[in-house]
């Protein structure tokens, strides 16, 4: 692999970082899998030591030091431990600067500080029933009473939906006269007309706590808007590039481990009285592989380089997520395939990863919603030649 582009300071992030999950996280992943939910005391536990949200500055508990490399190492090193089903970075990385970006000081001041230390866990909630990554089909609903906003409607799938404290809720305020009008409320543990459903059961991903969340005649105080009311749907398509940036990051560091365990196992087993690491398909096969994981990691890296100058376009991010999203895909499916038999028993790692991994050419938009934003910038005046 090329050489990699981290500070000194995060190269010591890293490897403390690393102790940590090693100590505090990777001994309880089986119980949370089998629980189906992560220990709320995680999220306390890494705040406690500075890793749950670095960015925040430091008057809200943070480093202040938004270089998305320490998220970048953060999300590498989880995927180490098998841990993706921890969805700390959807709360430090994808959620939380919603808050930093549109809220007031008023609200940093009383949400961020909480957010940093664990004490209050994120979550998101955009997709319903009949609209995931069609926003534009959601039909909950916000109608301004005056002094709060009165809150209707159903969401799911939503990632913490169990776990979470403050939710954000995304839903149109102008439906009638504007439907492209949407706003994002602030709903917070507790509020009369909040209800969790169920704790959703799932393909993989099995610790991260997935459910559907309904709200009716929540009054959401106008202090917990974020932003204007009728600019959240501008508020969400501002952080899609991040959000597909971090996919991207974690879908390739998850192919690169059961990469890494399938070089394992292939050199373990022995087929014909060799290993078949020795046979030649194998060392085609996995030669391809590594080739493209290289390529991959590359052009990963450039964008979250690109992400660091605030030049990372939604077109770009979309390329990102869509081949690592595919890749890690690949990379699992030809594991279970060189694995034989074990690679289809669950105490295998590589089973687990198979099963984690499919969901990612869903979320954070589809496969081909990502198509299509790419599809769509080639053809439009925007597309700009290699050779200008």
């Amino acid at each position: 692999m090329l050489p990699r582009n981290f500070t000194e300071e995060q190269v010591m992030f890293r490897t403390a970082y690393r102790k940590f999950l090693e100590q505090e996280i990777a001994p309880h992943i089986e119980d949370w899998r089998e629980q189906g939910i992560v220990d709320r005391e995680a999220f306390q536990r890494a705040g406690k030591q500075g890793f749950l949200m670095i960015w925040p500055d430091e008057q809200y508990g943070g480093m202040g030091d938004r270089d998305f490399r320490f998220e970048q190492i953060i999300i590498e090193e989880t995927s180490r431990v098998y841990a993706g089903d921890w969805a700390n970075t959807l709360h430090s990385r994808l959620v939380g600067p919603y808050i930093d970006r549109f809220g007031n000081d008023e609200q940093k001041a009383r949400f961020l500080p909480k957010c940093v230390s664990g004490e209050t866990i994120l979550a998101i909630a955009m997709t319903e029933p009949d609209a995931g990554s069609d926003l534009a089909g959601m039909r909950a609903s916000a109608k301004d009473k005056g002094d709060h906003w009165l809150l209707n409607g159903t969401k799911t799938y939503i990632t913490n939906g169990i776990n979470s404290d403050v939710v954000i809720v995304a839903a149109k305020t102008d439906p009638e006269n504007n439907p492209h009008a949407v706003g994002l409320f602030l709903v917070e543990r507790g509020m009369e007309g909040f209800e969790r459903g169920r704790n959703l059961k799932k393909m993989g991903m099995k610790a991260q706590d997935t459910a559907e969340l309904f709200f009716t005649d929540v009054r959401v105080p106008k202090e917990n808007v974020l932003g204007d009311p009728s600019h959240g749907f501008i508020y969400l398509m501002q952080g899609l590039a991040e959000e597909r940036l971090i996919g991207a990051c974690g879908f390739l560091s998850g192919a690169h481990k059961a990469f890494e365990v399938t070089r394992e196992f292939t050199q373990q087993r022995k087929v014909f009285g060799k290993p078949l690491s020795k046979m030649q398909n194998t060392e085609f096969k996995m030669a391809d592989l590594r080739t493209e994981l290289d390529v991959a990691q590359a052009y990963v890296d450039q964008c979250v380089a690109a992400h660091n100058q605030g030049a990372l376009t939604s077109e770009d991010a979309a390329k990102a997520k869509l081949f690592t999203s595919e890749l890690l895909c690949k990379m699992v499916d030809e594991g279970v395939q060189l694995h034989g038999g074990a690679g289809y028993m669950d105490e295998y790692p590589i089973s687990r990863m198979y099963t984690d991994a499919r969901i990612t050419r869903i979320f954070a938009g589809s496969s081909e919603i990502m198509k299509l934003i790419i599809g769509r910038d080639l053809y439009s005046d925007k597309f700009t030649s290699f050779f200008e």
